[in-house]
């Protein structure tokens, strides 16, 4: 495997542009003075299809043959790819179909079928990888990653490349982690760009993988998935994610559900951003010193997604 370049990244911007929103970096002064640090949040929720998912999925769509592209595709998610493949394939006039959790939030199924695409509910996270497999064969189509694929990559890196343009020296980044591809994509881009800013990743205490995979200096699945974090329950790391982390990652540490809970309200009750549990991740770990960061510092904190149930957020709340 060989790691992506910023040239790579770059031609993902081309290839975005004018189809996706370049989304703002939102001051959080009032969160930032509470913590002493120069809080800055970069506001992925207000995406289109609410999250930086799309991103990466048009930009791998753009990669394929016009035959693949004409066949269809297929993929997995719990969620946020789902709706963010569908409207790639919606603008791009692909057939997409993706097999999601039985328990996927109901919300993110209907944003799935209403962009176009087929859901298709079926078992558990570790049963929707061989599904997909499975359709891929049976129906001749392409399967698409929705993390650990070097297209995908790339096109979250995107969200790097405007994060330095508004903020040039930010001296750490914090990324939501669930399959890796954001950060994968976030730390390239960032590294390249500018080494001295640090990148930390989050995962939450109920679905970790990266950190594991790390110990271990493998892709490894999760020893359980039980989290309110939803976008961030992929079963397992991916291997081309891993070794990007490896290469440009500083650090990355837990938050529990209680964390990323109490993260989230004070970013809607302070920063009135209606923030998923798995986009306040990284605020979570802010917020509860679990780097040290020194005081007045620039922190940017990757609000990854918006999209909550409203039966989840009620029990949250």
């Amino acid at each position: 495997m060989t790691l992506i370049t910023l040239d790579d990244i770059q031609h993902a911007r081309q290839v975005i542009t004018g189809k996706l929103h370049r989304t703002p970096i939102l001051t959080a002064s009032l969160l930032g003075d509470m913590l002493g640090v120069n809080l800055l949040f970069k506001a992925e929720l207000f995406q289109k299809t609410g999250s930086y998912k799309p991103r990466g999925a048009i930009n791998k769509l753009n990669s394929l043959s016009a035959e693949a592209r004409a066949n269809g595709v297929v993929s997995m998610s719990a969620g946020n790819f789902a709706a963010g493949l569908a409207y790639a394939a919606s603008i791009m006039g692909v057939k997409a179909t993706i097999v999601m959790p039985e328990a996927a939030v109901k919300g993110k199924v209907a944003a799935t079928r209403a962009y176009g695409a087929t859901a298709l509910l079926h078992g558990v996270g570790k049963d929707l990888v061989p599904k997909a497999m499975e359709l891929a064969e049976q129906q001749h189509l392409t399967f698409v990653h929705p993390f650990d694929d070097p297209m995908v990559i790339a096109g979250t890196g995107t969200v790097g490349l405007e994060i330095l343009e508004d903020v040039p020296a930010p001296d750490f980044i914090f990324v939501p982690v669930g399959g890796g591809g954001l950060i994968a994509g976030v730390a390239t881009a960032v590294k390249l760009l500018h080494p001295a800013t640090k990148i930390i990743g989050v995962e939450p205490t109920g679905a970790v993988k990266m950190l594991l995979s790390l110990q271990h200096h493998q892709a490894m699945a999760a020893e359980k998935l039980n989290t309110i974090a939803d976008g961030l329950a992929a079963p397992f790391a991916g291997k081309h994610t891993l070794e990007h982390v490896e290469h440009y990652v500083d650090e990355v540490v837990l938050v529990s559900d209680d964390e990323i809970k109490e993260a989230m309200l004070l970013i809607m009750e302070r920063g009135k951003l209606f923030v998923e549990p798995s986009g306040a991740a990284g605020f979570a770990a802010l917020l509860t010193h679990k780097v040290n960061v020194p005081a007045g510092n620039t922190v940017v904190c990757v609000l990854s997604g918006g999209n909550i149930d409203r039966e989840k957020l009620k029990a949250i709340l």
